[in-house]
């Protein structure tokens, strides 16, 4: 059971890490843009906008390749918090009755409306990582490869779900 869980652990932060990489990579990409999708979820005072926006794609370059790199429980779990924090913030949109702001998940070329279930896959996605928490037994090359695989499947997964997501909210005029 504690290998299972140290093997599932693995691929959640190769996962995940891989998942914060390209976000990071696509915001700074994007970032004219991110500024406004940040100030769109109301969140923050206008003049906290601006370093919010500078920080984030960093931060998540920074966690999600030091999830991918292994080691130290610290990025796993500013990594959980982070995971935490956007669907908190989604969450209080919601209420608010806002949910047609784009969630800003690093994937500009597809809208994606912030919903329940994106809080849902956050929570997913933190709740996978706990694992690593722990301390976990010795993992051998198998199991280190099996757990990278699984890290590759999860990423690959999470960008099949927000594909269909975004496309499933689009306006049926818009679809081809």
């Amino acid at each position: 059971m504690a290998l299972g869980l140290a093997i599932m652990g693995l691929a959640a932060s190769v996962g995940v890490g891989l998942i914060l990489l390209i976000a990071g990579f696509e915001k700074l990409r994007h970032r004219i843009l991110l500024p406004g999708v940040i100030a769109n979820y109301r969140l923050l005072p206008n003049g906290l906008v601006a370093p919010a926006a500078t920080i984030l794609p960093i931060a998540e370059i920074l966690i999600g390749a030091a999830l991918i790199a292994g080691g130290s429980p610290l990025p796993v779990l500013l990594a959980i918090l982070l995971l935490i924090l956007f669907g908190a913030a989604m969450t209080i949109n919601i209420r608010r009755g806002r949910t047609h702001i784009d969630c800003g998940c690093g994937r500009s070329q597809l809208r994606h409306p912030i919903g329940w279930s994106l809080v849902a896959r956050n929570a997913i996605l933190a709740t996978l990582l706990v694992p690593r928490l722990w301390g976990a037994p010795t993992l051998g090359a198998m199991d280190i490869v099996t757990a990278i695989v699984g890290g590759v499947a999860l990423y690959l997964t999470y960008l099949l779900c927000n594909s269909i997501g975004a496309l499933i909210a689009l306006p049926a005029a818009h679809r081809r």
